[in-house]
């Protein structure tokens, strides 16, 4: 029996080799399968999540690149539950569209922008593990599609209204049945699984089975990643157990004191234990406090319990 080959995650192969113009490659070739078209990158571009922040515990990766089509496509991976991230890839989309707009350029420049979504958590109610999110306007009366007239197809270079507007792609990995039935369940499978299967023929799938092998990375880079993967786990552990606790003490406690109360107090101490934990970690009072909720005096108090550092 052939041993696996163990390869990097994508996000650790976003944050360290997909920005290499020799590594294109595994990347057009997601992207081809995903968009079903042939897509050649051109160069990455920066942004403020494109730098290497020490947090990367909460793993909000992110990829800025422009295809020939001179369109731009953002690649965002996420590990974390957030409650509104619908709207954040929205702002994210509409922030990255007046980026690239030059100044007293007509808006016919407008930049068309592809969101893609790589997540580990469900987000939303639905069955499926892709989903598609476009623009189109249909006639309240007639039921009809709005087109663009021949002028504007020949002014935008576009062939449709849905054309002109940002696209979203969310990809739901743990949705994913483990069955691939097509090419681009062969990448989704690897983006699950770490795993390239043989017989797999999706594009960009070889490069990506040759190039992102834990064993090709050198000692220093292996050992960072082995870290990485730990942080990733540790973080899971935080959020799962420590909310987990938290309800079941206060549900105990509210059975003697009174339910409502009895939960809000559980939650609380939850909440306290988690930031606590986050700032052993060195975690920032900024981060802290976008995930427990606490103000930035509540989490200097927490702070100051730990012991000093030595």
């Amino acid at each position: 029996m052939n041993k696996k080959r163990k390869l990097i995650t994508f996000d650790w192969a976003i944050k360290r080799l997909l920005r290499s113009k020799a590594n294109f490659g595994i990347l057009e070739g997601f992207l081809t399968e995903l968009l079903k078209e042939d897509i050649t990158i051109l160069d990455v571009l920066e942004s403020e999540s494109n730098k290497d922040y020490p947090l990367d515990k909460f793993n909000r990766v992110d990829l800025k690149v422009r295809n020939s089509k001179q369109e731009i496509i953002i690649i965002e991976i996420q590990y974390d539950r957030e409650y509104d991230y619908l709207q954040r890839i929205f702002y994210g989309v509409s922030k990255t569209a007046i980026e690239h707009l030059e100044e007293n350029k007509p808006y016919a420049g407008i930049t068309k922008v592809i969101s893609i979504n790589i997540l580990y958590f469900d987000l939303g109610s639905g069955t499926d593990y892709i989903y598609k999110g476009s623009t189109r306007f249909i006639g309240l009366h007639h039921h009809d599609l709005l087109e663009l007239n021949a002028k504007q197809k020949q002014l935008f270079k576009k062939d449709s209204v849905e054309a002109l507007y940002p696209e979203y792609y969310l990809i739901k990995i743990n949705r994913f049945d483990d069955i691939a039935k097509d090419t681009l369940d062969e990448w989704i499978y690897f983006l699950k699984n770490e795993e390239i299967k043989p017989g797999f023929t999706a594009k960009g799938l070889k490069e990506a089975e040759e190039k992102l092998s834990i064993m090709k990375l050198p000692e220093d880079e292996q050992k960072a990643y082995e870290h990485y993967k730990d942080d990733l786990h540790y973080q899971a552990s935080i959020f799962e157990s420590s909310f987990g606790d938290g309800y079941s003490e206060g549900k105990a406690e509210g059975k003697a004191e009174g339910k409502a109360e009895g939960k809000a107090e559980g939650i609380s101490q939850t909440t306290k234990n988690i930031a606590l934990n986050l700032a052993k970690e060195g975690t920032s009072v900024d981060v802290i406090a976008k995930v427990t909720g606490l103000s930035e005096a509540e989490i200097k108090q927490i702070r100051s319990d730990l012991p000093p550092y030595t």
